[in-house]
């Protein structure tokens, strides 16, 4: 299958801004053509069908953590274990069954933006809260989201927000609102983290459930400095002015640029003005729409959350229906990305970072894993091989690729295995 610019661009379309087609998916929208399946795939539906199917886990407010050594605190332990699980494949089973991707794949990629890790939050229920808000505000205004986020209970314990009080002010949060979450590095001050983390006081967080409340007694509401303004600052109104910043415009077109353009390469500069009303969809659209996305040097390499959803959406799989599931956690997690996990304020690295000796053999035990599990009906066909590039969205097959499949031809397995873990489907293009 030869790569055409009309197969490169659909197949950007449909892995970076959703998880790969689904069977039928590519040769379809290729034959209508790349301005009807931007529509399609840009446009997010009223009620996507795929992801109202799938049942919100019930997830309780586990209360403090028992006493070591007890059978309360067996019992605690059993349950959370069982709620964190139940959660990260609610998030798997709506990447691969939505509809539309767009909205997960934003939901996505804010989750590396604002990220939170349950590994210190501890808990799964303020976790599943604040996804909710992730994908409430995914592709709305993103001062509304900063807002939202600013006392979200997760990211408050994550950022020790609910230890900053006026008589001891706690600067973790302040820091990454400017350097990671709206302004990037080189637009602020050391006084400017010290002024805004006196605005952010006063915040509690209970634990176990991530409810916050606000105590006036305990946030500073002296004059501060911030950016050379100066007033009362509460979280909002601060939030409010960070993102009114050109900086804030620029930095965060440039995110969207490094997650789905390009990683190494300097932003294009026309997309920042597609970002002036803090629209995130008009943001998405500029980006998805851009001459950049028929680039042939604007590859990828899928996070492994990327790829395994793409998998799962080709071989027709949900992921909670998984048998022995626990082995496709174990495994993601052998990988280095589970959703909820990332391993620092920073988020999830990018492109190559992916590529090791070690993860190339745990995507191959992963992969095996899915291809026994899977429905290779679409492969069943005169011609797999030829089948296969629009089976998984891929643009095209390098020679080396197509003459490993074409050895494979008489096994449809091995023949699905060598694709998914092929370089044409491990990079997006």
């Amino acid at each position: 299958m030869t790569a055409t610019l009309d197969r490169l661009e659909l197949s950007r379309l449909l892995h970076r801004f959703g998880f790969g087609p689904r069977p039928g998916d590519f040769a379809r929208l290729l034959a209508a053509g790349i301005p009807l399946a931007r529509k399609e795939l840009l446009t997010v539906p009223a009620v996507d069908r795929g992801a109202q199917s799938i049942s919100e886990p019930v997830l309780t407010d586990l209360g403090p953590f028992p006493r070591q050594n007890t059978v309360e605190r067996n019992t605690f332990d059993f349950a959370k274990t069982h709620q964190h699980s139940d959660l990260i494949f609610w998030w798997l089973d709506r990447m691969v069954l939505s509809t539309n991707g767009l909205t997960e794949r934003a939901t996505w990629f804010w989750h590396g933006h604002w990220a939170t890790s349950i590994d210190k939050v501890n808990y799964p229920l303020p976790m599943f809260n604040q996804n909710r808000t992730l994908r409430e505000y995914a592709l709305g205004n993103f001062s509304a989201m900063a807002r939202a986020m600013v006392t979200d209970g997760a990211l408050l314990y994550w950022l020790d927000g609910g230890q900053n009080t006026k008589s001891s002010p706690n600067e973790n949060l302040a820091r990454e609102l400017m350097e990671l979450f709206t302004l990037g590095v080189g637009n602020y001050s050391e006084s400017d983290v010290r002024a805004l983390a006196r605005a952010l006081t006063g915040w509690k967080v209970e634990h176990s459930s991530g409810r916050t409340s606000f105590s006036s007694n305990k946030h500073d509401e002296s004059i501060i400095t911030i950016l050379g303004k100066s007033g009362t600052f509460d979280a909002i109104s601060s939030v409010d002015f960070l993102t009114s910043q050109v900086a804030c415009q620029t930095f965060i077109s440039s995110r969207v640029w490094f997650r789905f353009i390009n990683a190494n390469k300097e932003p294009a500069g026309d997309l920042r003005n597609s970002f002036q009303s803090r629209n995130i969809i008009e943001l998405i659209y500029a980006t998805a729409t851009h001459s950049a996305m028929r680039d042939p040097d604007n590859s990828q390499v899928k996070a492994p959350v990327e790829w395994f959803a793409s998998v799962c959406r080709a071989l027709s799989i949900t992921p909670s229906q998984l048998k022995l599931r626990s082995q496709a956690e174990s495994l993601l997690k052998n990988l280095s990305q589970l959703p909820f996990d990332p391993p620092n304020v920073g988020g999830w690295p990018a492109d190559e970072a992916w590529l090791s000796a070690a993860s190339t053999q745990f995507r191959l035990t992963l992969a095996q894993y899915l291809v026994a599990q899977g429905d290779l009906s679409p492969l069943q066909v005169g011609n797999p091989v030829d089948a296969l590039a629009n089976w998984l969205g891929v643009a095209g097959w390098s020679p080396r690729t197509f003459a490993a499949l074409k050895s494979a031809e008489g096994n449809l397995k091995n023949l699905a295995l060598l694709a998914i873990c092929s370089p044409e489907y491990v990079v997006s293009a």
